[in-house]
């Protein structure tokens, strides 16, 4: 009887795929077969550019792409040059090269851009692969070729065409049909893999119609897994930086979707999703950097995808801290040889007119899954604002470090508490070190960055935090005149503590307090409290401490416990030979012993103003 249940259970999922490939093969027979089709078909070029002219900020973006591409023209070629393991700033060169190029040469009808695009995507062509053993390198190559061969296609010479053609679907496409962890993964390789890939299927559909149903299937059927880590309320598990890589890839893999064959197949639906764009606002402080936990970098500048957010959701103040981000990117002059902004100019095809915006409605913001955060803020209205956030989950998410209970706060245009963030995964693994695995005793965890002793939260008995463990948001509050956030910190500390709770109040003096309610187990526990600054610390007492930087001052005072000393610990300076420096921080704090079997109470005041 069993065996009878899982044959009907595997017939039933074969019927449905069957029945999901007529579908995809019917859509597909039924979009013309010109070019170009992904995003924005052809003759739509002039209703955008009346959009863009009718916008000051747009028009500056629409000129930073022209101006970028006029940059580009002077440049050399892709070369087939790996980085370690990696052929994927490569990857990614060609990709930010074929967007602007196309981009500008479809909407100016200048030929040198088109003329210097068939030369950047011959050169990537000509590759004798795109690195398959490290996927993403072919995933981001595939969205490289496919986006130039169907922006400029008419442009493009036929020979030019055969070419980048038969590399889309020999290197790209058929190569990925060996298949490969990240087919079924729940993480970022995912989004970026099947959204590269099914850029390359649409873009080369009528010539290869059977891959193209079979890869679009294969994408439909296993992006909602990492679909599924936006659940319940849209909290990234990876942090903001990997939110943007991930999601944008997502992003684009839906709006191609819909804008060649007229459907996500309800992929946005995905529980979480949609909200995750609110997860992404919130996570940027006042001073513009991310709640960098994780593998996260500190700032994040310009997000396309926010942009078709807040169409989607038709809710412009989502765009509230991306259109000061676009102000600032705009200033800076940009070098054509690097490959960051690689989707900027899906902006201009995705924004709506930028004049007014209004803030955000919320300024205290919470979110459930497999890394809960909580965050608070005094306002939006300018950069003195103060921002603390509070991260719960568990180190043992992918990306993750032991960082259970760290905060980062912003105040008076200046982040105090500082999260290192990671060191490059090259510097590491070209000394030898085992990076992915994230097991209790990996040599990950002696990495400094990685480990709890570089974080803002606590080390018990010089031990590092619990890999299997699993913090949560106990309680959360938006309400005045403290809200908080409290996390349960115990199972990371398990076998140290027998009970961690850490809480996050902002005060209506825009100072925040961090109480930690401890229980210790039966035997006497030295406990170490610690925060990371970027500040000249100036210790004015055993419990007080002014911070300086940037021309302001913050200040620091320990409650509790009464007999506490503030002291400075070295974090320039890591222990290991493959840890990278960290110049000019510090991280302040104190150790406290506390007796057995105890319950104590570590209570910090931070604050803006003089104790």
């Amino acid at each position: 009887m069993k065996n009878t249940s899982v044959i009907i259970i595997i017939l039933i999922a074969c019927f449905g795929m069957e029945a999901r490939s007529k579908d995809i093969k019917a859509l597909l027979n039924k979009v013309p077969p010109t070019h170009p089709r992904l995003f924005m078909r052809r003759g739509e070029e002039d209703s955008l550019r009346k959009k863009i002219a009718a916008d000051l900020l747009l028009s500056q973006a629409f000129e930073h792409v022209t101006t970028v591409s006029d940059g580009i023209l002077s440049t050399k070629p892709v070369k087939r040059k790996k980085t370690g393991k990696r052929l994927l700033s490569v990857s990614r060169m060609a990709l930010k090269r074929a967007t602007y190029l196309s981009f500008a040469g479809r909407m100016t009808k200048n030929p040198q851009y088109a003329a210097r695009l068939e030369k950047e995507l011959l050169a990537a062509a000509a590759f004798s692969d795109w690195n398959p053993s490290h996927f993403l390198d072919v995933g981001e190559m595939t969205a490289a070729l496919a986006i130039g061969y169907d922006w400029l296609y008419d442009e493009l010479s036929a020979e030019a065409r055969k070419t980048i053609k038969a590399a889309i679907i020999e290197k790209g496409l058929k190569t990925s049909l060996k298949g490969g962890w990240w087919v079924k993964k729940t993480n970022n390789w995912n989004q970026v893999c099947h959204g590269g890939l099914v850029l390359g299927a649409l873009a080369v559909m009528e010539d290869e119609p059977e891959l193209a149903v079979q890869i679009i299937e294969r994408a439909i059927q296993n992006v909602p897994r990492a679909m599924a880590e936006y659940a319940p309320d849209g909290a990234y598990p990876e942090g903001p930086g990997y939110w943007k890589y991930g999601t944008t890839y997502n992003v684009v893999l839906l709006s191609a979707l819909e804008s060649v064959l007229g459907t996500d197949f309800d992929l946005s639906d995905a529980k979480g999703f949609l909200e995750s764009s609110d997860y992404y606002l919130h996570a940027t402080g006042p001073t513009g950097l991310f709640f960098n936990y994780s593998d996260c970098g500190t700032r994040g500048g310009v997000s396309p995808a926010m942009y078709w957010f807040a169409a989607k959701r038709k809710q412009p103040s989502l765009l509230w801290r991306e259109r000061q981000e676009l102000i600032q990117f705009l200033e800076i002059n940009h070098n054509p040889d690097r490959s960051s902004g690689r989707f900027f100019p899906f902006l201009l095809i995705w924004a709506s007119p930028l004049k007014s915006i209004s803030p955000p409605p919320a300024t205290q913001y919470t979110a459930d899954g497999r890394s809960p955060i909580g965050i608070h803020r005094s306002g939006w209205k300018n950069t003195r604002e103060t921002f603390v956030g509070i991260k719960a989950g568990s180190p043992g998410v992918n990306h993750a470090h032991m960082d259970i209970g760290s905060f980062v706060l912003d105040s008076k245009g200046v982040r105090w508490a500082v999260d290192l963030g990671s060191q490059s995964y090259h510097s590491l693994e070209s000394k030898g070190v085992v990076l992915w695995n994230r097991s209790q005793n990996s040599q990950r965890w002696n990495v400094f960055r990685l480990n709890n002793f570089s974080h803002n939260t606590l080390v018990v008995d010089g031990q590092k935090q619990r890999v299997n463990g699993r913090a949560s948001i106990l309680s959360f509050s938006d309400k005045a005149p403290t809200p908080h956030t409290i996390v349960d910190m115990s199972a990371v500390y398990k076998g140290q503590l027998a009970a961690a709770k850490r809480t996050i109040g902002l005060r209506k003096n825009q100072s925040v307090l961090v109480q930690d309610e401890l229980k210790t187990l039966d035997r006497k526990t030295a406990v170490r409290w610690g925060m990371v600054t970027r500040a000249k610390v100036t210790i004015t007492s055993d419990r007080s401490a002014v911070l300086k930087q940037d021309g302001e001052e913050f200040f620091i005072s320990v409650l509790n416990p009464e007999n506490a000393k503030l002291e400075l610990f070295d974090t320039e300076n890591p222990p290991e030979s493959f840890d990278a420096r960290n110049p000019d921080t510090r991280m302040i704090g104190f150790h406290t012993d506390i007796p057995a079997s105890t319950n104590a109470h570590l209570h910090v005041l931070l604050s803006p103003d003089k104790l």
